[in-house]
């Protein structure tokens, strides 16, 4: 059995036991998380596709730490004018453990 959620703007497909990296979340570590953006339940032969979203169906998660992804490094270069400038980014992200998967 997944799904696939939609989680900070972005979609995820997600099985029971799946440790996936979301945007950060407002929530606190050791604390429950639900996602009610089911795009889509799989559950062996029964095929369940929203319109957007499929209604009723909800995941559950455990917040399991927050942290900052690896360094992404963005360079800005102009040829022949001697002009360039060098900048580092660590997007935050929360890490989930999916619990459960209802509907």
């Amino acid at each position: 059995m997944y799904a696939i959620i939609e989680a900070g703007g972005r979609q995820h497909r997600v099985a029971v036991g799946d440790k996936i990296k979301v945007e950060l979340l407002a929530a606190e570590a050791g604390s429950q998380v639900s996602f009610d953006k089911v795009l889509m339940v799989n559950n062996g032969s029964d095929l369940k596709v929203g319109h957007p979203f499929v209604e009723g169906a909800t995941v559950n998660a455990n917040v399991v730490e927050h942290g900052k992804n690896k360094k992404v490094v963005i360079l800005r270069y102009r040829p022949k004018k001697d002009s360039r400038r060098k900048q580092g980014h660590r997007q935050p992200y929360t890490l989930i453990e999916i619990t459960s998967i209802e509907g």
